[in-house]
C-alpha cells in the first residue's frame, strides 16, 4: 500500500438530498489534494491507498467502501458508534 491519507473536507452534490451524496473528498499533506469519490473507491479497492478521518477525541476512523441496496458504491467510515456520520460532518472543500 502506497500510503494513508487523512480526509479533512468533502463536497456534496445536493444538500437537500436525504442521502447527502459525497462527490469529492480532500485533505492536506505536503500539498493540498482533492479527489472524486470514484477515484478514492478504486484506490481503496485495489489496495493502493488507505483513507481515514480524525475524530474530535483524537483517534482515527478508517474510510471504507460500501454498497447501497441499489448496488451503488460509496464511501463511509467504519462503525464507531458515533453520530453524526464522520464524513458528513467534515467541512466543505474549497
Amino acid at each position: 500500500m502506497a500510503g494513508q491519507f487523512q480526509i479533512r473536507c468533502i463536497n456534496k452534490n445536493d444538500r437537500l438530498n436525504a442521502y447527502e451524496r459525497i462527490t469529492h473528498v480532500g485533505g492536506r499533506g505536503t500539498t493540498q489534494w482533492k479527489l472524486d469519490t470514484a477515484t478514492v473507491i478504486g484506490r481503496i479497492e485495489r489496495g493502493e491507498e488507505a483513507f481515514f478521518v480524525s475524530r474530535p477525541q483524537g483517534d482515527t476512523v478508517e474510510v471504507i467502501v460500501s454498497v447501497s441496496r441499489f448496488g451503488n458504491k460509496y464511501l463511509k467510515t467504519t462503525a464507531d458508534g458515533d453520530e453524526p456520520n464522520n464524513l458528513l460532518s467534515l467541512p466543505e472543500c474549497p
